[in-house]
């Protein structure tokens, strides 16, 4: 079994994207060829935003929106303790202070009242300039951007949605990476859309900030090829990369978003007494980039997640240690204590995910599950 099935995605889609890889290599357009333009305009047209603009990974999406923001040493961003850990790295990479709040124990989401006291804390304390806000689309579902998008204007701060995890989900008529002044989001192989490779997008409304992303993705360029306008580096997406995602995102809005929902729900409906299933907020909708389950404590998720594995059934611990605790931040200072998320990184096992999953395989490994929890 497969914790997500892209081999089966591939057959199903084998003919479309076997003719798309064809046609770049018969056109020998590798580089910023025109299906990169093609899906750029694509991708806009589907989350609602003026700008789409591609390039080589999900990293360089949100490192690319901290260079445009102009994130520098003396700046404090606020990031979520519960996430992946390229959230907080991209802050320091450009010499800024992340700054760690906690999420809701419900979303896994940031918590808008941690966060703001995290917010208070730093202006009290007078050493660091609040700068921008980081909410991440954990798992699907779209961070509370109502309450995040008050918070930033009322304390004048730049609000990015990192949306690696939650391209396709909703809040009401709006769709993920939609939100604050800018969103990034990940085309890694196992996301939500995925390629087969790394590449990555960022999304705005912003002319000013979508000329610099196009400018600094290129090694800074200007008008044409050898006029470089500032110091930039090379991170653009590669035309067999978009050929692909063309493909993927025509199934993704087609079926592919549907289908992974009803496999959340046929999830729900056997596990929902057994143990804590994911909850989806009234008016949001997930994209379902993982199925993340809860145990009562680490003992038991790890008793678990071995029990399936010996059973042949795949699963995933997101993620087993809080931001504030991994080794490159060792020196922070905690301006926010972070309880939900250590309980979380004690509790939670993700489960095979997928479209493709099928009702036969779900009910084995809920049945397993149910074995294992009602011994």
């Amino acid at each position: 079994m497969q914790f997500r099935d892209l081999k089966t995605q591939y057959q199903v889609l084998k003919d479309e994207i076997d003719a798309a890889i064809f046609s770049v290599i018969n056109d020998c357009n590798f580089i910023s060829g025109r299906q990169v333009e093609e899906l750029e305009k694509k991708l806009a047209d589907y989350v609602g935003v003026k700008h789409c603009i591609t390039c080589g990974n999900g990293t360089d999406a949100l490192t690319m929106v901290m260079m445009a923001w102009n994130v520098r040493e003396g700046d404090a961003v606020f990031v979520p303790d519960f996430t992946f850990f390229a959230s907080g790295e991209v802050v320091a990479f450009e010499n800024a202070t992340p700054v760690f709040y906690d999420v809701n124990p419900v979303t896994f989401n940031a918590d808008p009242d941690s966060l703001e006291r995290a917010i208070i804390a730093v202006q009290k304390e007078g050493r660091l300039n609040p700068k921008a806000i980081v909410a991440v689309d954990l798992f699907g579902q779209p961070a509370d951007f109502i309450r995040l998008e008050e918070l930033a204007r009322k304390y004048n701060l730049l609000l990015l949605e990192d949306g690696a995890q939650g391209f396709g989900g909703k809040i009401g008529e709006r769709t993920a990476c939609s939100f604050g002044d800018a969103a990034a989001t990940s085309f890694f192989p196992a996301k939500p859309l995925g390629c087969y490779g790394d590449g990555g997008a960022v999304f705005t409304n912003d002319d000013t900030t979508a000329e610099y992303l196009r400018s600094v993705r290129i090694h800074g360029k200007g008008d044409f090829k050898y006029d470089n306008v500032r110091i930039g580096w090379n991170s653009r997406l590669d035309t067999l990369q978009a050929a692909i995602l063309k493909v993927k995102l025509n199934a993704f809005i087609k079926n592919e978003l549907a289908a992974v929902n009803k496999v959340a729900d046929a999830y729900k409906d056997v596990l929902d007494n057994i143990v804590k299933t994911p909850i989806v907020l009234d008016g949001f909708y997930s994209s379902w980039a993982q199925y993340t389950i809860q145990l009562s404590d680490r003992e038991e998720r790890d008793g678990l997640q071995s029990f399936l594995k010996e059973n042949g059934i795949p699963s995933m611990v997101y993620y087993p240690k809080p931001m504030h605790l991994q080794t490159a931040f060792n020196g922070l200072k905690e301006y926010e204590l972070c309880p939900v998320t250590e309980k979380l990184c004690d509790t939670v096992l993700s489960l095979p995910m997928h479209p493709y999953l099928d009702k036969e395989d779900i009910y084995k490994i809920c049945d397993l599950i149910k074995k294992f929890c009602c011994k």
